[in-house]
């Protein structure tokens, strides 16, 4: 059945993958943007552009009209339970069918970083609007270690702030594909996904597949989280936000990371991407010439 798809988050790696992954899926795709300057690149693909605000409730009546299935996605800020409440009330006006939301793994009352403990707030939200509801819980992206590519590249470092935790770290391609998968297929409403790749890994595990792909040895350095923060704080990142990334490094420095799921291949009938499989593609971002 041909649907009318509202994503937002449309200028963003995740939802700009689902929008390439359904291009030619014979469905309407709707994306709401805030800025109108970044609609043009949308345009391109045939995608239905609306201006909207997530802030601004009174913006999003003629985005939501007609939609059957919306993709909520939402920036990591303080503001996001509010953009994501004012998502769910539009779409319950607008008579939405299913609601697709990108929460996190680790997303509960009772988690160590505040951004989980939102995303917590957020999908309470949904599960109890009556609206069918199907929750994307991803674990870390694998795309993060290109923070990494300048040392790595320069000194054959790799510096993290992860100690020696365990990530089952998940290609964002593959969230992409899932969202789409799900959001035009049949029998996931009522469903929470978690989304890792296909093995609990070590970062030196992680450096040493980034160094065979471009051919060199890498070797993975901790750097403790303070050190990344001042770092975060000097190129002009909010205070919130600082705080916020170095609550989730130290989470997944003490292995709250450490896991693997199974819905990916369940769902897609396929596994995740292999860290291997995502150095190898993204080896010239690393320094392979």
């Amino acid at each position: 059945m041909k649907k009318t798809i509202l994503i937002t988050g449309a200028t963003g790696n995740i939802s700009s993958g689902i929008i390439t992954n359904l291009k030619d899926s014979g469905h309407n795709l709707r994306a709401l943007v805030r800025n109108p300057e970044k609609a043009d690149a949308l345009k391109a693909k045939g995608v239905d552009v609306r201006i909207g605000d997530l802030e601004k409730p009174w913006t999003l009546d003629a985005a939501f009209a007609g939609v059957d299935t919306l993709w909520l996605l939402t920036a990591g800020d303080p503001r996001s339970p509010e953009q994501n409440s004012n998502a769910i009330w539009a779409a319950k006006k607008a008579g939405v069918k299913h609601i697709v939301r990108m929460s996190a793994a680790g997303a509960e009352y009772n988690a160590p970083a505040i951004s989980y403990r939102l995303h917590a707030l957020s999908d309470a939200e949904l599960v109890g609007s009556g609206i069918p509801y199907t929750l994307v819980k991803a674990q870390f992206f694998a795309q993060n270690f290109m923070m990494a590519a300048d040392p790595i590249k320069e000194k054959g470092c790799m510096f993290m702030s992860l100690a020696d935790g365990k990530i089952g770290i998940i290609d964002a391609r593959d969230i992409s594909e899932f969202a789409a998968k799900v959001l035009t297929t049949e029998g996931h409403a009522g469903k929470t996904y978690t989304l890792t790749g296909p093995a609990s890994l070590h970062m030196q595990q992680v450096a040493d597949a980034i160094g065979a792909a471009i051919g060199k040895p890498i070797k993975y350095v901790a750097i403790p989280v303070d050190g990344v923060k001042k770092v975060l704080a000097e190129k002009g990142m909010n205070e919130w936000a600082v705080n916020r990334f170095g609550e989730i490094f130290n989470a997944y420095a003490a292995n709250g990371g450490d896991m693997v799921s199974e819905d990916f291949r369940r769902v897609t009938g396929k596994a995740p991407r292999s860290i291997e499989q995502f150095a190898k593609d993204f080896a010239g971002v690393f320094g392979k010439s």
